[in-house]
């Protein structure tokens, strides 16, 4: 239900307190569901790589991620900003390095902000799903990372559940087609059904701001 509070997130005994663009709400407490998929096991294998890892890297090491932290800011679910600590630059780094499919880094690299996509063109329709996108092609070492979602009903407005499908080679031209590594992820796509997209650039380590949107499948 909906409720007049200061702003509050997370779940106490029996109650989860949460907000939305309407307000602060307060639900009951669900326990969270666990697939066990493959991916959600590559994802989790590699956080616990990246956890052995710090603990074999040196103190200096550890400070320079420490310092790079402190100049990479998030976004809680609040929307108060906070930065990193170390270990979390150190994972956030190696975490995109290899799903760009990169290699694992010990010494904290130079803080690099990539430019993300300007616009996405998507094509769609039960044969094809291409994107056609700006700047093409990618700057130097530059990568797309392609998140979508499973189909959906094409009323719905929001999308929470979102995956790395595809990634581009560095420098790509676009369009980019990610048809088979959508069917093999989540079928093919189904004529009248909606699919959310969201494109990230990467580069050294880092990724971009999201460019979202969505498509409903053509005939």
């Amino acid at each position: 239900m909906k409720m007049l509070a200061e702003p509050q997130s997370g779940s106490l005994q029996g109650e989860t307190h949460a907000h939305n663009r309407y307000g602060q709400y307060v639900r009951s407490r669900s326990t969270p569901v666990n697939p066990n998929s493959t991916a959600q096991g590559a994802v989790r294998a590699r956080l616990s790589v990246n956890a052995a890892a710090w603990r074999s890297i040196t103190e200096n090491q550890r400070a320079g991620w420490e310092s790079l932290g402190s100049q990479m800011t998030r976004t809680d679910a609040l929307g108060q900003s906070y930065a990193l600590n170390g270990f979390g630059a150190y994972v956030s780094v190696n975490n995109n390095l290899a799903a760009a499919g990169g290699a694992l880094i010990d010494d904290a690299p130079a803080l690099v902000t990539p430019e993300g996509l300007s616009t996405a063109v998507i094509t769609t329709t039960a044969g094809t799903l291409s994107v056609a996108y700006t700047a093409t092609p990618l700057p130097t070492g530059t990568k797309l990372l392609t998140y979508a979602s499973p189909q959906r009903s094409p009323g719905r407005a929001f999308e929470g559940d979102l995956r790395l499908i595809a990634v581009s080679a560095a420098a790509a031209a676009s369009p980019a087609n990610v048809l088979s590594a959508y069917s093999a992820r989540f079928g093919a796509p189904v004529v009248g059904n909606k699919i959310f997209l969201a494109f990230h650039t990467t580069i050294g380590g880092f990724r971009s701001g999201p460019l979202s949107t969505s498509v409903i499948v053509t005939a």
